[in-house]
């Protein structure tokens, strides 16, 4: 299941793979956190930072879940503006799909 709620009609191919690659990570809350942020983000993203976006996400979705909510140090190498945006974001956990499924 995923929450897209976001037409990938006007996306090109890169940042439509970028966005289905967010909303398929493995982990639900990776999903919200990277899907959501995609969303929101994917379509104004410089080259530069898609790069370091799919950088951020080759790494363990449970690595991940720790520096994004600080439980762990987040490592020197993604102590950058991107990942920094990227632990700022706070999904809905209820966005969209959940929400859905409640009633």
């Amino acid at each position: 299941m995923t929450g897209v709620t976001l037409s990938s009609a006007d996306l090109d191919p890169r940042r439509r793979r970028i966005l289905f690659r967010c909303w398929h990570r493995g982990i639900r809350e990776m999903d919200l956190v990277f899907g959501q942020f995609a969303e929101k983000e994917i379509a104004g993203l410089s080259e530069v930072e898609l790069d370091e976006f799919e950088t951020i996400m080759a790494e363990e979705d449970n690595d991940l879940v720790r520096w994004i909510m600080g439980t762990w140090p987040v490592p020197e190498r993604f102590q950058t503006p991107m990942f920094e945006r990227l632990a700022a974001y706070k999904p809905d956990f209820e966005y969209p799909a959940d929400a859905r499924n409640a009633e």
